[in-house]
């Protein structure tokens, strides 16, 4: 028979920082939650384990998957859930004796007094946005004597603010009333984080989208603002008094380790917040004019997941060259790839970049796949464009190793550790190689410098041709950070002065073609390849052992991609970056083989010149695939970096005749 519960054994751990007689009167207080979703879910069952134990709870959502990252509340059995009848039953669970009275149609004008009565604290678990009802409730509260805490996860910290009854009130201290939505979510960011201890490590600035009312939050940041509401409330229900209210405003930032304490008599009216509001608000109104990157269609069906994970496969010269037709069955599909073999002069040997990043893509689906029981088989028609059918059958096959790695993995355009690479590192690169590639090591500073001095050439010669300027304006991306169809400017690897020059020059070719003759590429070569080339553990080069055979290219250099792409992954997975260098492979090839890539004689002199020297240092060129430079990962924060463009983009409808000439939106 299941034992009685028993409140005064449930809650004893808690004596001790409580008396006997404080926990019963936490036992008869009541706490009234509006909001139980981040921060209101994880506020009931904190202050419910802290012996509290009546309850009024407010919330009318249901839980969705994108709650599961944070809302203590959100599990896989309770999506499509209301949050206040789960949240009721795992307070319940913690403590069946509680009194709750539960608002499921949320909180307005005509049930507020409802919710609030009885009340001897309102904490506050509102969305962000809910400036209307958050408004009112705490008006609400300050005309029926009620003490309010707010404390709003930022970043990965939390703000506190509490107000007691005639004390400095929500508005008086926010200024919300009259401005319009975009204005009132500044006002009540900047009061609630005055210090914005946050924004040093936001990484990622376009996930932060005000007009559709979006922005990140993390566990991290909830979790602590349980603790921080449980504190304070525990002191204005025993009335221990020292609680910190309004206009005092407490800031601890985990991330920082920081706590600051600030003192806003004025609120968002008090000169220094008008100054940084002036200030935030042109950063939130660049923000603005970005394009907002679109919600994800909630995926259909497995293969909808799988295509998500693999659209994160590289390509070369960033230009995802691929679209998925779906095929007549769940576990079947088709993959157009075409090259720019006739446009692109970093496109060689009738493109052969192209196939082996297809081959990349291939490998990048087989191991999605592998994380929902699934093999792969893949079969080639078609010369450029190549029609690649692919099935993805049920199989006993175990979740990949590297699947984590799969958007993980980046291109690193600036210096690496230095550190050598281990035996054991090197090993488990080759493994991945597989059978019928082979890696060769630069390692010594010399080695690597004789690397860096071809891609130096490469970089004399890309930046003096003409098509190459035209693949150059195309791909660079001067307003992103986080480029969904470009390679952000920040991630190229130039500094400031040079970037400007860039900019300038990119205008229009004439501009480019005469500060290349004036300048020179000196400048560029030494911060894009030599430097870089010496901030790394060692390059390397890859090559088939055996000639990609005539019959049966396509497939050949397909099944070298899927390897290409292992040995990349393996990188990522054991904490390294990696840059590819296949500029030098492309000039070098077109030297050798006396390509037409351009109607320049003079690069074409270049490039003739450059073939004989990238043999003597990299060996025959016949059969190399890939050459790159490799290095320890560097601490500190992601720097910008090209994102990828949204899986309906790259879904074509069956039976479409346009993957002969995918459009060419450029990503990393």
């Amino acid at each position: 028979m299941k034992a009685p519960f028993d409140y005064g054994a449930a809650f004893s751990r808690n004596l001790g920082w409580t008396t006997e007689w404080e926990q019963a009167a936490l036992r008869e207080s009541r706490v009234a939650i509006a909001g139980l979703g981040g921060v209101g879910g994880v506020h009931l069952l904190t202050l419910s384990r802290l012996g509290v134990g009546r309850f009024n709870i407010a919330d009318l959502d249901l839980f969705d998957v994108v709650n599961l990252n944070r809302q203590v509340g959100a599990t896989a059995e309770s999506l499509g859930r209301p949050k206040v009848d789960v949240l009721a039953e795992m307070a319940l669970s913690i403590n069946p004796t509680l009194e709750l009275r539960r608002f499921p149609g949320g909180v307005d004008a005509a049930n507020v007094d409802a919710f609030l009565e009885g009340a001897d604290l309102y904490v506050d678990g509102l969305d962000f946005f809910a400036f209307d009802v958050r408004a009112l409730v705490f008006a609400r509260c300050a005309a029926l004597g009620i003490p309010a805490v707010t404390v709003a996860p930022i970043g990965m910290g939390a703000g506190l603010l509490a107000f007691r009854p005639g004390g400095q009130s929500f508005e008086s201290y926010f200024r919300l009333d009259g401005h319009p939505e975009d204005e009132r979510a500044l006002r009540f960011l900047m009061g609630m984080a005055p210090a914005g201890l946050h924004r040093s490590y936001l990484v990622d600035d376009t996930r932060v989208d005000l007009a559709a009312r979006r922005g990140p939050s993390t566990a991290a940041a909830c979790q602590l603002c349980a603790g921080v509401a449980a504190t304070e409330a525990l002191k204005i229900l025993l009335g221990r008094g020292g609680v910190p209210y309004a206009p005092l405003h407490l800031t601890y930032d985990a991330y920082r380790g920081r706590l600051v304490r600030s003192r806003l008599p004025w609120g968002n009216a008090g000169p220094l917040q008008r100054l940084k509001r002036i200030v935030a608000r042109r950063a939130y109104a660049a923000m603005a004019r970005r394009p907002s990157i679109p919600s994800a269609p909630a995926p259909r069906d497995t293969l909808d997941v799988v295509l998500d994970a693999a659209r994160w496969a590289p390509s070369g010269d960033n230009t995802q060259p691929w679209r998925f037709e779906r095929g007549a069955s769940v576990d079947s599909l088709v993959v157009h790839l075409a090259s720019e073999a006739t446009t692109n002069p970093y496109e060689y040997r009738g493109g052969e970049p192209t196939l082996l990043a297809g081959g990349m893509l291939l490998e990048s689906l087989r191991i999605a796949a592998s994380a929902h029981g699934r093999g792969l088989h893949w079969s080639v028609r078609g010369d450029d464009p190549w029609r690649i059918e692919v099935s993805l059958p049920e199989a006993a096959v175990a979740p990949s190793a590297l699947l984590a790695a799969l958007p993980m993995r980046s291109v690193g355009r600036r210096g690496f550790g230095t550190r050598p690479l281990t035996q054991r590192e090197k090993a488990a690169l080759e493994e991945a190689l597989g059978p019928g590639l082979r890696a060769s090591w630069f390692e010594q500073r010399s080695d690597r410098l004789a690397v860096a001095r071809l891609g130096a050439q490469a970089t004399a010669i890309r930046l003096r041709l003409r098509e190459a300027y035209e693949v150059h304006r195309r791909v660079v991306d001067w307003e992103r950070a986080r480029s969904p169809d470009g390679l952000p400017v920040g991630a190229i690897g130039l500094d400031r002065m040079t970037l400007r020059m860039m900019r300038w020059g990119m205008a229009r070719w004439d501009r480019m073609d005469r500060m290349n003759r004036v300048l020179g590429t000196g400048l560029a070569a030494l911060q894009l390849d030599v430097v870089p080339g010496l901030r790394s553990a060692a390059f390397f080069s890859i090559r088939a052992l055996e000639p990609v055979p005539r019959e049966g290219r396509a497939t050949a250099l397909l099944a070298h991609g899927e390897r290409l792409q292992r040995f990349w992954l393996t990188a990522t997975r054991l904490g390294l970056a990696m840059q590819p260098a296949l500029a030098t492979l492309a000039f070098a090839d077109h030297g050798a083989n006396g390509t037409a890539f351009t109607a320049d004689e003079r690069l074409r002199a270049r490039a003739a010149r450059l073939a004989p020297e990238a043999a003597r240092v990299l060996g025959p060129l016949e059969g190399l695939l890939f050459l790159g430079r490799i290095g320890q990962r560097p601490d500190g924060l992601p720097g910008p970096r090209s994102v990828r463009r949204p899986l309906h983009a790259l879904v074509q409808e069956t039976g479409a005749q346009n993957a002969s000439s995918p459009v060419r939106q450029p990503t990393e």
